[in-house]
């Protein structure tokens, strides 16, 4: 299969879900404070919580986002047959997961093989996931550029397994600072 195929048979196996329930409280929402929608955001919405055609304009914002675009009609390849990079079968295993109605996201170091600005835009779209279509996401990277990290909101900070620091980013520096590990 090709990387559009792929990622327009996960959306297929994994379904619509609560898209169209969204939707609709999103219009109410709308009509009730007198917003009106933007018009291409307001299609967006609309094209994306339909089901039932044979590929979807979310599969086609995913692959944009992930930078897949340009490797979308090529083959993904297995051990017998070339495909794509190594870098971009890694995003299509992030795509994969991003093209469903999932409202909760357990990443593990999606950043492996993956250059600091592709990862950078991969964590850009997960935080505008996560602040525009209310879910959850816990995604787990070593060393992270200082741009990426930016990005979260929470932190969870581990040592040989156990939670060091759990909170909001802007606290972290401060916490350790209390727990005398001054700068």
């Amino acid at each position: 299969m090709t990387v559009r195929e792929t990622l327009d048979f996960s959306a297929r196996c994994l379904g619509v879900g609560t898209r169209y329930d969204m939707l609709v409280e999103i219009s109410r929402r709308e009509k009730h404070s007198g917003v009106k929608p933007d018009p291409e955001i307001d299609a967006f919405m609309k094209a994306t919580s339909m089901s039932g055609k044979e590929t979807s304009l979310i599969t086609d914002y995913v692959l944009k986002i992930l930078g897949l675009d340009i490797c979308a009609d090529i083959i993904v390849g297995d051990g017998m047959r070339r495909g794509i990079s190594g870098g971009q079968k890694k995003r299509v295993t992030t795509g994969e997961m991003l093209v469903g109605p999932a409202k909760a996201f357990f990443m593990d170091e999606i950043s492996t093989g993956l250059d600091s600005s592709t990862t950078f835009q991969i964590v850009k779209f997960m935080r505008q996931m996560v602040h525009n279509l209310d879910v959850t996401m816990v995604i787990s990277l070593l060393q992270p550029a200082p741009e990426t990290y930016d990005l979260f909101d929470d932190i969870i900070l581990l040592s040989e397994g156990q939670i060091v620091y759990q909170g909001p980013r802007e606290n972290v520096l401060e916490f350790f600072e209390y727990m005398g590990f001054g700068v």
